[in-house]
Formats: structure tokens, sequence, C-alpha cells
């Protein structure tokens, strides 16, 4: 048996492991039930790939995420191992040569969802399998407690009995000890051997800052340290204009969203990774796969939607061991956007029966039936019908998809979308002679402002309605405007296909998964709450907050995040009184910005806020209903 130290070496040309992986392939090769807690950037594909390529036969991994399943896939391939993943993408006679190529082809990999272990061909086959290690990535999903929980998780137990002999490592980035308990039950994990690494990071300082205009502290920051970083914003609109934004301020930028084409996030991903580009500006989309070292800034424009998806982001800096900085950048309105954003559409179980009742009367399915149907969807024009917000809706529809009561083909969520390609006077020059598009032009420049910038997402119908038009002279004028180079278009006239998993049971169907949907719900508001309990707690050192959180105890401050910094950049004695002094003669001319008094003050951004802080707490200065700080009324 070869050492793990000569594949490692042969393979991924390292010399010696990360913390704890040695002692993981061990256990592992030692046929014992194995977790995995290693934080992002530990290296846990190595745990399972090396033991497996050790030993005769297939690894099976399960993992929720198709395009980390495909980037190991072809990681795998590109050093001549033989692997393979059952996407969605595959029809069944595929599937069938696939599965056969793994019993009798000397595959080394076989990565499916949990989703494929209910199918009876792959169950049948796996048996026949020679396995020498199930893998389950991402086991927090497995956890009703843990972070994105998948109820079909639970088919993973349905391997020990097609392989009983076969020893499983489990993995993730990210578990309480609620959670860490509860995968080792759903696994039926026996004697199981837990390797925990602290996510304590010495080098990467967690900072939270309370900026009046986040865009103008962002770019300073940027400018501060000119190495690679993230900014990660809240939605695919924004990502674009950040972006050109901090270009305009002589950065250079690029961004990536869901929205974007393979080829698109493929060519932005690697303008920045090879430092063509500084600055990748994204939504949460941007995570997987992504191994970067010196990536220096990691900064959050909006609070994130848990402590988890948090510190797995933040955790992308600073993998070199260099000094790194996860910054977050808040204001007053951030705690309302991120109740909205994701506590205010969260849909509750009468919602979701409305739902699954009125979806199977707009495909006309009768009670009892409807099992294994397939039908094209169009998201838009089924909540105008019945009525529905669209956010909640969705929701739901991911609440059905995630609970196996119906499946959301990959295309969901990839609507209409169109550009402008022509210059302002051109395109009135053009309506002029196509009188009949008018209306409908208008009412998309006056619904989509951005839309001579970027490829932007349309809602044909809410364009139908504010054009008094039907969806049919709204779909028509967007094609004659791209056969005319107005725009350049891509359309879908369906959003999504809709499979049926159970036959149509009404309120018995969503009664099933009544504890579940109410479950998720209440931890959605506990992880938000938590998030801006960490925000808004100024006393405790942010590294003890994010892992006290995870369950670490004995944990000393770290000394650098903003917290702790706080303390150090208080001036004292003669020195303060000179900024003070210097403060009350400029406000006694004017009112001003804390950003206009550093301006014209030699003061770093923390000594400053700490002065004003100050100056408030004593009465001498006021904040204006315009955020700007005046000298206190009498």
């Amino acid at each position: 048996m070869e050492h793990p130290v000569e594949i490692l070496e042969r393979y991924w040309n390292y010399k010696s492991f990360k913390p704890l992986q040695e002692d993981i392939i061990e256990a592992v090769l030692n046929n014992e039930d194995t977790f995995a807690l290693l934080p992002t950037g530990g290296g846990k594909s190595i745990c399972f790939q090396i033991p497996a390529l050790i030993k005769e036969g297939i690894c099976i991994v399960v993992s929720p995420l198709i395009a980390l399943m495909k980037d190991q896939v072809q990681s795998l391939k590109e050093k001549d191992i033989k692997a393979m993943a059952l996407t969605s993408e595959y029809k069944y006679n595929e599937i069938d040569t696939m599965l056969d190529n793994c019993i009798y082809g000397n595959y080394k990999f076989l990565y499916l969802s949990p989703e494929r272990l209910q199918q009876e061909i792959v169950q049948e086959r796996i048996r026949q399998m020679n396995v020498n290690l199930i893998a389950v990535d991402e086991a927090h999903c497995i956890s009703q407690w843990g972070n994105d929980f998948r109820p079909a998780y639970k088919n993973i137990r349905l391997l020990r009995t097609l392989q009983p002999s076969v020893n499983v490592l489990a993995l993730t980035a990210t578990a309480t000890l609620e959670v860490v308990d509860d995968i080792v039950i759903e696994l039926d994990l026996i004697d199981t051997k837990i390797f925990r690494q602290s996510f304590k990071r010495d080098n990467l300082a967690y900072m939270v800052f309370d900026e009046e205009d986040k865009n103008y502290r962002l770019t300073q920051l940027l400018k501060a340290d000119q190495k690679s970083a993230i900014v990660y914003v809240r939605n695919r609109k924004s990502t674009v204009q950040i972006s050109k934004f901090i270009e305009d301020h002589g950065l250079s930028s690029t961004y990536y969203h869901g929205g974007l084409t393979p080829n698109e996030k493929a060519d932005h991903f690697e303008d920045w990774k090879y430092d063509r580009k500084q600055i990748m500006v994204a939504t949460n989309a941007f995570g997987m796969g992504i191994d970067k070292g010196d990536v220096t800034n990691v900064i959050h424009m909006n609070l994130p939607e848990s402590i988890e998806s948090y510190f797995q982001e933040a955790g992308r800096a600073g993998r070199n061991g260099q000094e790194a900085f996860a910054i977050i950048l808040k204001n007053k309105g951030d705690e309302t956007h991120v109740k909205n954003q994701f506590l205010s559409v969260l849909p509750t179980v009468d919602f979701i029966k409305d739902l699954y009742r009125k979806l199977c009367n707009y495909f006309q399915i009768s009670y009892g039936e409807g099992e294994f149907s397939t039908h094209d969807f169009n998201f838009a024009h089924f909540c105008k019908t019945y009525q529905f917000n669209t956010l909640i809706a969705y929701n739901a529809f991911q609440v059905l998809d995630r609970t196996s009561v119906i499946k959301l083909s990959q295309q969901f969520r990839k609507g209409s979308s169109a550009q402008f390609v022509v210059s302002n006077k051109e395109l009135f020059s053009y309506l002029e002679k196509a009188q009949i598009a008018q209306i409908i032009v208008k009412s998309i420049l006056r619904t989509y402002g951005g839309i001579f910038d970027y490829q932007t997402k349309l809602n044909t119908l809410l364009i139908a309605g504010k054009a008094e038009a039907s969806e049919e002279e709204v779909i028509d004028t967007l094609i004659q405007l791209e056969k005319d180079g107005i725009i350049t278009l891509q359309l879908s006239t369906t959003d999504a296909q809709i499979t049926f998993l159970e036959p149509r049971e009404d309120d018995k169907t969503i009664n099933r998964i009544a504890d579940v949907i109410n479950q998720q719900n209440q931890l959605k508001q506990k992880q938000v709450m938590a998030v801006i309990a960490y925000v808004n707690n100024d006393d405790a050192c942010k590294s003890v907050q994010l892992l006290k959180y995870f369950g670490e105890t004995k944990i000393e401050n770290c000394g650098i995040c903003s917290v702790c910094r706080k303390d150090k950049g208080r001036p004292s004695g003669n020195l303060l009184k000179q900024h003070i002094d210097q403060i009350l003669e400029l406000l006694s001319e004017n009112e001003l910005s804390s950003r206009q008094i550093g301006q014209q003050l030699s003061l770093k951004d923390n000594e400053l806020l700490e002065v004003l802080k100050l100056m408030l707490e004593q009465q001498m200065i006021e904040i204006t209903l315009q955020n700007s700080y005046k000298l206190k009324s009498a």
C-alpha cells in the first residue's frame, strides 16, 4: 500500500499535508466512520480522494452542488484519474451505461446528488460495485439544524444498507455542536472518529464598520491595499454597478453572478484569478472551488443571511497565511433590509398549501394523479394568474423542490433578458419609424434603468401591463427589436420544467412536510438575528463572537479585529483635546459629514470615529437628519 504522502506528491505536487488531513486519511484507511470538520480552505476533498486512490474499488461521493461535482471531476480527469458525476443532464440510457462503467471500467470516483439515490437503477448498480468509501460532502445538509437543510440528504443512510461493510467520511466546513451530533445520528456513524480543526484564523482580522457612504469607504479600503479582493453584494444588478463604480475610481474590477453564461463566468473568474483584474464583485453564487491564496480583502456590502455563510465567504481571505481582512460595511438601514430580504419572504405552511393546490389546478392535475408528470412552467404567468407575491412564491417553490414534492429544472430563474446596444439618439430615431413599438419600449426604459449598460432580466408580463398590451405583443416587439439590431435578446417563454414527484393530495401532501417548513423558518429567523447581533456587538472581540457561535471555548481575544483595535485607536491627553478643538472649529463654520471632517484632518478613520463618538457622548456635537455633524444647539 502506497503512503498517503506519496499520492499527495504524485497527483497534487505537495510534500506535506495541511493540519488534520493525514489523521483523517489514516482513520479512513483504517475503515473507521469519520467526521471531518475543516474550515474553508482546509482541504476537505483530499481527505477522501487520497484514501480512495490507495484502496481498491470506487469511492461514492454525495454532494448537493452540481457545479462543484463537475469541477472536482474535471480536476481529477486532468490528473488522469477516472471519475464521473451523475448530474441531471443525463438521460436514463446514458445513466445505465455510466453505472456499468463504474462496475467494470476501473473508475475511482462516482459523484452523485442525494436525490439520485432514490432511483432504483442507481441503488441496484451500487449494490454491484466494489465500493471502497462513502464520502458525504456538505454533510451539514442532512441536519434539520444545519445551514441549507435538504431532506433528500436523509436518503444517504440507504447507502449503508446497500454497502453495509463500507465506512463513511462526513465532511463540512461549518457546523455548530448541535449540527455535529445530528449528522452522526442521521448518517448512522458508529464509534465515530471526529476531527475538528479550530476555526481560529490568526492572520484574518474581522472588521465591522458603520458607514454613511459605503461606496466611498469601499474605494478607500481597496485603494489602501491594492491586492486581490472579493466584494460581496446583494444582487446581480449590484455586481455590475459596484464593479463599474470601482473601475471609475481607478481600480481594476470584474463581476460574477448566477445569470452569466458559463463562458462569461469562466472569463471573469480567470481575469481575477490570474490578476488581470484586482477585484471580483459578486453575489454569493461566487464561492465554489475558489482556491486563490492571495485574497487580502473580503468585503461584504450588505449583511449576510447567516453566520455560517459569512464565515465561509470571509474565510476566502488570507489562505496564504498573510495578513488579511474580512470586512462588513453596515449602516442604519441594513437591519431592515436583511429582515425584508430573508424573513419577510418566508412562506408559511398555509401559503405553501395554497400555492401547491393552485399549481395542481394550473396544470389540471386531478386528485390522486400527476406523479412523475413533467410540465413547462412560466413562473411569472403563474404568479400573475393567482396574484402571488413573486419572492414568497419563489421561496415556496424552493421548499417544494428541497422536500421532493416537485422537481424544478435547472433553468428555473432564467427568464428573458435584453440590452439596448444603440445610443439614446439612435433608439429614438428608430422609434419615429416604428410607431407601434414606442409605448412598449418606453415602458421597458422606465422599468429597467440599467438596460443600456448590461443584459437585464425582463418580466414580459409586467411590461405588458404597463404598456396596456398583451404579452404576445411585447414578445413580438422584442423579437423585432433584435432583428433590427436595437437590442441583444435572450428570450424564454417558460422559466422551468416542473416534475411532480408525488400524486396530488392537496393539504395531505404539505402536512407531511409542515414540521420541516416551520422548523426551517424558525432556523432562518435565528440565523438572521445572530448576524444582526454580531454586527451590533462592539464590546466583544469579533473573532471570539464567531468562534463561540460554532461552540469553541477557551478563546483569547484576537487583538486585530475592529473591536480589539478600537481602544488602540482612541487618542488620549493633549492629542485628544487637539482633535476635539479642530473639529469644533470646523463645525463652527458649517455642518460637515464625517468624510468631510476626515478630509480636512490628518486622522485615520477609526481615530476620527472614536473622537466623534466621544464628542457625541459629551453632547458637544449632534447629528443632523442628513447624517452630518453640527455643534450642539444651546
